[in-house]
């Protein structure tokens, strides 16, 4: 059995029919490590495409989209509730929240979890048979609770008109982020043994690119004017952009070391 605590919040994950080794390997977050250094790339043309798109939508009227002034609603409302309210009251639906991540995403990979786990304010943990970069980072990229309420609102959507309360989505939705967010950062900055299963660094690209993505999503879907083609376009002149700065740098060093060379 492998157990961790991270800030009284223990995992443990069984594993089973491990042989011993005796073959010298790469330690895995080695390896990690070179495919983060090759995200950054991603990392840096994605995020100026999120501003990229944020601009165009605020010019275009983003502040007057109403499913965008409920969403910012729900993160101010979050926002409220996080600095007036004691933690504790949050941290146990957040713990309970994790762990059911971490259930689900074993159970996506057909994995056995045992029935019960333990989940309470001080911490909770989950046995499973396997354990991989997915399942570890699960909950710092999947927001449960966002996940159930988009499940409930497409559901709702099939059966009945709910137009005149898609204000109440919006406005749990931007709550639901803004929780799942939160709790993310902080519990990062804490320091968590779920980042040293594939190493912190790649673990934290990993995090940041699919959050980023999950939130332009959102953007690209509430906007006024945007598009997915626009998108595409963006990402397309931001990537040559950033071949030709890359291509300049080399250029530079590569003139760098001829001069110290002679």
């Amino acid at each position: 059995m492998n157990s961790t605590k991270r800030n009284g919040h223990k995992v443990s994950l069984t594993t089973e029919n491990r042989q011993p080794t005796t073959s010298p390997t790469i330690p895995k977050t080695w390896v990690k490590f070179v495919v983060g250094i090759f995200l950054l790339p991603a990392v840096w043309v994605l995020t100026k495409n999120f501003f990229d798109a944020f601009e165009s939508a605020f010019q275009h009227g983003l502040l007057s989209t109403p499913p965008f002034l409920f969403f910012v609603a729900g993160t101010l409302l979050w926002g409220l509730f996080f600095w007036l309210l004691p933690r504790s009251w949050f941290f146990f639906l957040y713990v309970y929240g994790h762990e059911c991540t971490h259930a689900l995403w074993v159970k996506i990979f057909r994995g056995k979890v045992a029935e019960k786990f333990h989940v309470s304010q001080e911490g909770g943990h989950i046995l499973a048979d396997r354990v991989n970069t997915w399942i570890a980072l699960a909950p710092y990229f999947f927001p449960i609770y966002s996940a159930v309420l988009v499940s409930i609102y497409f559901i709702a959507k099939l059966l009945t008109s709910i137009a005149s309360f898609e204000w109440v989505f919006f406005l749990l939705l931007g709550l639901t982020l803004a929780f799942h967010f939160t709790f993310t950062c902080v519990l990062i900055v804490k320091g968590q043994p779920d980042l040293h299963y594939s190493g912190t660094f790649f673990s934290l690209l990993v995090i940041y690119l699919i959050n980023l993505s999950i939130i332009t999503l959102l953007l690209l879907l509430i906007a006024p004017e945007a598009s997915f083609l626009n998108y595409w376009n963006d990402f397309c002149a931001n990537s040559s952009d950033f071949i030709s700065f890359m291509n300049m740098v080399l250029q530079q060093v590569g003139v760098l070391l001829h001069r110290f060379a002679m």
